[in-house]
């Protein structure tokens, strides 16, 4: 174990900074269970692509990213177990060298593991990836381990639960044999792709739509499971859509001062970028995961019930399209769909929903970012939830009207941390852990 003293922790797009006095890097269970039960406060972290403020803010830190073996395979069952350091990326790789896949994979791969449960990562027309887990092991606020099944009800409070219940520390995953995409890219009108999408859902494998705001148009992904070997058509577009990142970081450096140039860069690059058909073919990661980021943006997303997602869409572009205020969205908005589950903090909670994303191209100037306040509060007014692991205003107020497992997960939270010991500042407002102090105090 290595321990590093007096140091400043600072995010990926360095908008998040906070001073610690110990930072841990751990590689086995009882290095963090010693780390996790000889300190009063404390919070871990990943590759911190998180856009909310979760992963640090305590005296002490643990970088998982160092407990990151592949631990086992079992054949039979197609099951894989990992240390949840593990970065994503990694574990596809290790399920694709004997020929397996999870069926529904995030955006983004460079995220670890335990972050990537954690906080409810997703991909699209599938579940949840926290809903793959056979069985986990994770360490308590005493350092203690306890092993969860599928089966046990504590599984569907721990799987996606903000490191506020304990430590993720191995994790088994539930895999299928690895299938090829055949996906399919074309730009299509509002009025065409929106009416579209439960037909769609039902016709495709994969759907993914990417919004144009400020040009009445998205950029429709649709793949469908094919024999690996089947020729296609291959096209992957101009050369030049692979600029695209460089393009947007042009247009829109000075939108933070003037939005309305937002409304003009987003035609040109829908224009340039969005408006060739591609056709590819190859396994789900390969074919649908983004394999880089750069640290150049910050995130909001928002998830709604996919009956009121028409509804919501519509105030939404009305209130973006509105030249009075400064609502100017950078494109795309990502539009994604999941399956309802049972997980107690899971955006999908006992219903299908659709995801839509918002970005702000400039990091360093994201808090002024109007659309993110627009787009919450549109969000909001439909019971709408936000995505953990990105920027949103809402707190407990709000959290226990839209979340119906909310109080019981604050309860659980209490009686597994009793000293809040995984709590930071934002995360204690957001249980509101300082009205309860006040509570119990008032009691005593």
């Amino acid at each position: 174990m290595k321990q590093k003293e007096n140091g400043v922790w600072v995010s990926w797009n360095e908008n998040l900074k906070h001073n610690y006095k110990s930072l841990f890097k751990i590689t086995t269970e009882n290095e963090l269970q010693d780390v996790i039960a000889n300190n009063d406060k404390i919070r871990f972290f990943g590759n911190k692509q998180s856009s909310a403020d979760i992963a640090a803010g305590t005296n002490a830190l643990l970088d998982m990213k160092t407990y990151n073996k592949i631990v086992s395979y079992n054949y039979n069952d197609k099951t894989i177990t990992v240390q949840s350091g593990v970065i994503l990326g990694d574990l596809l790789e290790a399920i694709e060298k004997v020929g397996w896949c999870i069926p529904c994979l995030p955006d983004i791969n460079t995220v670890t593991v335990g972050g990537a449960l954690a906080t409810g990562t997703h991909g699209t027309s599938g579940k949840l990836l926290s809903e793959y887990i056979t069985s986990c092991r994770l360490v308590l606020a005493d350092g203690s381990v306890k092993e969860i099944k599928s089966s046990d009800e504590l599984m569907n409070a721990v799987k996606v639960s903000l490191g506020m219940l304990g430590v993720l520390s191995e994790i088994t995953f539930k895999c299928e044999t690895e299938y090829t995409l055949h996906v399919k890219e074309r730009p299509e009108n509002d009025k065409e792709w929106l009416p579209k999408i439960k037909d769609r859902l039902k016709q495709h494998d994969f759907l993914r739509v990417l919004w144009l705001p400020h040009t009445s148009k998205g950029y429709v992904i649709t793949g469908d499971k094919i024999d690996k070997d089947k020729e296609i058509n291959v096209n992957n577009g101009p050369k030049y859509l692979k600029h695209r990142r460089t393009a947007s970081k042009i247009l829109y450096k000075y939108s933070h001062k003037f939005p309305w140039i937002t409304a003009i860069a987003n035609n040109i690059l829908a224009k340039a970028f969005f408006s060739s058909k591609k056709e590819h073919k190859g396994s789900l990661y390969q074919a649908t995961v983004t394999k880089s980021r750069g640290s150049t943006l910050e995130l909001a997303e928002w998830t709604i019930g996919l009956d009121k997602f028409p509804q919501v869409f519509k105030e939404l572009k009305e209130e973006v399209n509105k030249w009075d205020n400064k609502s100017f969205i950078h494109i795309p908005m990502d539009v994604r769909f999941v399956q309802k589950d049972n997980a107690w903090l899971s955006y999908a909670y006992k219903e299908d929903i659709v995801t839509m994303g918002c970005v702000s191209r400039n990091a360093a100037t994201a808090d002024t970012y109007e659309a993110f306040k627009s787009v919450e509060r549109i969000f909001l007014k439909h019971g709408g939830r936000p995505h953990w692991g990105k920027r949103f205003a809402a707190k407990d107020a709000q959290l226990s009207k839209i979340y119906p497992k909310w109080e019981d997960f604050k309860e659980l939270r209490r009686e597994l941390d009793p000293t809040n010991k995984f709590l930071n500042p934002y995360l204690s407002k957001l249980v509101n852990e300082k009205k309860l102090a006040n509570v119990k105090k008032s009691i005593a």
